[in-house]
């Protein structure tokens, strides 16, 4: 066992706190990216920003759930950092990067067959669907490399120097304008594609990127003490990486289909009502940013301290992060709050909408508080290497109570048993989609309380087997 280091509170927040800022720009700029598609497709035509959505909906949601099998590198590496195994750190990236490219074949596969997809979407128009069909062919083509890309977000988080992949997705910002503006609208004698377009601008961005982090990883005189290779697959090193990764990326999954499975549920209210749930997701996905960047930081120190021994350093720095995550949420709620007239005007000028909106607004400050715990506490699992049982508890919590639950009442057999509750809580809100909200927020609120019950077993267990 290696004596605990002398840290405050105040020490491992600012140390948190450090590490986790890049990174939430880092996630702003990967935002910035949609926000780009979508307003510049919007003025290319009416079927392009069409095929956009149902286009964007299926790549986050193979994108997010390979990402997340990616993700178990964070703590793998964190560990062989804090032991100082610099030389097995630089072989687990490399086979990261295997996996990576494993995975790109997978997902490019499963995005270049979209009348799967849009089996679910009911009647789409042709011309819709072949746009769609383009967009993701092009998406295919970037998915090796943001994949690869991720490899290097993962190390340069286990190693505390994110700011390396925020500057690059900065710059990344710029050039996507620019490549949209070339293939989007066909500037400078080229074609204009629209959607297909922005599909092979992205693609155009992610190799830049990735040939940017590889160039610093070649040339950073701290990454050459690792002696990052990629080398043959080594089968033991995968198996370890799927091991952690696989239910890493299925509690990803669970958590982007709840909002993707809500969406759909909450359609059949209207116009207005899937206008409003945009917002609303958009809003709730913008405050997940911050204690999702927090969470990986933490999660990234956590495990260095564990990877050298020293369990109670590692729980100080988990304490310290939930304080830092729960500090967060208050402050984006008494923003939410206090901003609610003018985040609804920068949304929408539909009177209609905006009144669906601040009808359900007030439940978003529950929302993202519950929310930025469950996300803390899984992230804190991760450090300990901790995700299948995780796994398991956010789908019984957010599956099966949330949404299960919320179709039930909001839209299912036991429609309108909810109503009291509803009504008192978010009076004047959809039937549908106040009642989703709610359960939602019933099921994050479950989802939160058992990691946090399973993250302090585990830190005990971890504790007395160091002793």
């Amino acid at each position: 066992m290696i004596a605990s280091e002398p840290s405050s509170l105040r020490h491992n927040l600012k140390h948190i706190a450090r590490n986790a800022w890049p990174v939430l720009i880092s996630q702003w700029a990967g935002v910035a990216f949609g926000v780009l598609d979508t307003a510049m497709t919007g003025h290319a035509s009416p079927t392009d920003l069409a095929a956009m959505g149902l286009s964007v909906s299926i790549y986050v949601t193979v994108f997010v759930g390979l990402m997340g099998v990616l993700h178990a590198l964070i703590p793998i590496l964190s560990q062989q950092f804090g032991a100082k195994q610099y030389h097995e750190l630089g072989r687990t990236w490399g086979q990261g990067v295997w996996l990576a490219l494993g995975l790109s074949v997978i997902g490019s596969t499963l995005m270049l067959f979209p009348d799967m997809w849009l089996s679910l979407s009911g009647d789409v128009a042709p011309e819709v669907r072949a746009s769609i069909a383009a967009y993701l062919r092009a998406l295919a083509l970037a998915l090796p490399f943001a994949l690869v890309f991720r490899t290097i977000y993962a190390l340069g988080n286990a190693v505390s120097r994110p700011k390396i992949v925020m500057a690059i997705n900065l710059a990344g910002i710029g050039f996507k304008a620019f490549f949209n503006w070339l293939l989007i609208y066909g500037n400078l004698g080229l074609p204009a594609l629209g959607a297909q377009g922005a599909g092979l601008s992205t693609a155009l961005v992610f190799m830049i990127s990735l040939a940017a982090g590889i160039l610093v990883l070649r040339h950073d005189t701290f990454f050459r003490q690792f002696a990052l290779r990629v080398g043959r697959i080594r089968w033991s090193d995968q198996k370890t990486l799927l091991r952690l990764g696989l239910p890493m990326g299925g509690s990803y999954l669970i958590e982007v289909s709840a909002f993707t499975f809500m969406a759909l549920l909450v359609a059949r209210e209207g116009t207005y009502v899937i206008g409003a749930q945009q917002i609303i997701s958009n809003l709730a996905a913008l405050c997940f940013m911050m204690p999702m960047a927090i969470g990986v930081s933490t999660a990234a120190l956590s495990a260095r301290a564990l990877g050298a021994r020293d369990p109670m350093l590692s729980r100080r720095i988990s304490s310290a992060g939930i304080v830092l995550a729960l500090t967060g949420a208050v402050l984006t709620v008494c923003i939410l709050v206090l901003g609610r007239p003018l985040i609804v005007r920068a949304y929408t000028d539909e009177p209609h909408v905006a009144a669906v909106v601040l009808t359900l607004m007030p439940l978003l400050a529950l929302f993202h508080i519950v929310d930025a715990m469950q996300c803390i506490n899984s992230y804190l699992l991760r450090a300990h290497k901790v995700a299948f049982v995780p796994m398991l508890l956010q789908g019984l919590a957010l599956g099966l109570v949330g949404l299960t639950g919320g179709w039930y009442l909001g839209l299912g057999p036991g429609r309108g048993m909810f109503d009291g509750v509803r009504e008192a809580l978010i009076p004047g809100s959809p039937q549908g989609a106040g009642t989703m909200w709610l359960m939602a927020s019933v099921g994050l609120t479950l989802s939160a309380a058992l990691l946090h019950s399973w993250y302090r077993r585990v830190s005990r267990l971890s504790l007395r087997e160091d002793r």
